[in-house]
């Protein structure tokens, strides 16, 4: 046991050594040059920026990230906004339940820590929508406590490291334990960050560059020459195939018709346009007979939308019709404000399957919207 506990703080001291030469410059992230100047962490930035990385990459979070810190720079001001606003401008990320508990986090902080966030893990899961991972992270970076932090890059290198036979999620108990011996009582928000980059850019799913890793000595999985292979997961289930259909109505000026989606359930808050009821059990009727309202509608394809657990296959119909209200909770929102509506990409794949010409530089099209 003390020969593991000696391995594991060498192993750390070399990855912060490592980090501290190839750290990836972040905009939520104190660096360590900038901490040896005196920069400390700001904790809504980490939080923010955990919450937003989750199932989606830091390439597509960097603009979202900025956008809501010019919306609102600290926590209060997003604590007070709009929650249509933050939809709005969370469109296009995905998992749209993290954006409802966003706000609800944000809500939390102002109202009963008067804007700060608890510095413990039990205090931070407390919080609206924060969970294990979450709370270590922002315990670790933003307040440099001593928590073990297991996202998918960490799961990756600790399972190859120690060769863990277990698949996943079953392993996620005896991971967060070997993180957790491994992690060190100084620098434990540096050597977090350090354990994601080096999942990101040198012990990569495909590939890894064990040459240039600085755990390569200890890696248990390289000596047997199947980093690849780790981590062990269970077989997939295969999605369910879903179908439904959407009614994209264009006014006489161009107008599309929108309206509110209930605030429970899948996508739950956001916008939409008219269409069938459909869930990841259950298909909706995708025939032009449960047309929302009588219109001149046509067939105009079919987009198909990945989820989480199930695959979704919309059967997508246009009309032009004259710009009044058809249902009575709707409303028409003219093409040059659509992309600032609260659109989860699913809709947007609908509208720019009958309008090809809705979004911006063809953003819009099926072909250039990433499933989320």
């Amino acid at each position: 046991m003390m020969q593991q506990t000696m391995k594991s703080a060498d192993a750390a001291k070399r990855l912060l050594s490592w980090y501290d030469r190839h750290h990836r410059d972040l905009p939520w992230r104190v660096s360590p040059p900038m901490a040896r100047d005196g920069v400390v962490a700001d904790p809504y930035h980490v939080w923010l920026s955990e919450v937003m990385l989750q199932q989606t990459t830091v390439q597509a979070v960097k603009p979202y990230f900025h956008k809501f810190l010019a919306l609102w720079p600290k926590v209060s001001d997003l604590a007070s906004a709009d929650t249509e606003e933050v939809m709005k401008a969370w469109a296009g990320l995905g998992y749209y339940a993290r954006a409802r508990n966003l706000k609800k986090c944000a809500e939390a902080v102002a109202r009963e820590h008067s804007g700060v966030f608890p510095d413990t893990e039990d205090g931070l899961k407390a919080l609206p929508g924060i969970g294990d991972y979450t709370a270590a992270a922002v315990s670790a970076i933003a307040f440099n406590k001593q928590s073990a932090v297991l996202d998918g890059n960490v799961e990756r290198v600790i399972s190859r490291l120690h060769a863990i036979e277990t698949p996943l999620p079953s392993a996620k108990p005896q991971m967060r334990a070997l993180v957790a011996e491994m992690t060190p009582a100084d620098r434990p928000g540096d050597f977090a960050q350090g354990m994601m980059d080096l999942g990101a850019t040198i012990c990569t799913p495909k590939r890894p560059a064990c040459a240039l890793c600085p755990l390569n000595e200890n890696c248990l999985a390289l000596k047997r020459a199947d980093p690849e292979t780790f981590p062990r997961k269970a077989p997939k289930k295969d999605k369910p195939l879903r179908v439904g259909a959407a009614f994209v109505a264009s006014g006489v000026d161009g107008a599309v018709y929108l309206q509110k989606r209930g605030e429970t359930g899948l996508l739950g808050g956001m916008t939409e346009v008219p269409g069938t009821p459909w869930t990841s059990r259950i298909d909706g009727d995708n025939t032009i007979s449960s047309q929302p309202f009588a219109a001149p509608w046509e067939p105009c394809g079919t987009i198909t939308h990945v989820f989480t657990h199930f695959e979704l296959r919309l059967s997508v119909y246009r009309a032009k019709v004259a710009n009044e209200n058809k249902t009575g909770n709707g409303w028409w929102e003219p093409l040059a404000s659509l992309e600032a509506q609260a659109l989860p990409t699913v809709m947007k794949k609908a509208i720019a399957q009958a309008i090809p010409h809705a979004f911006k530089d063809g953003l819009g099209s099926p072909k250039n919207l990433r499933n989320s």
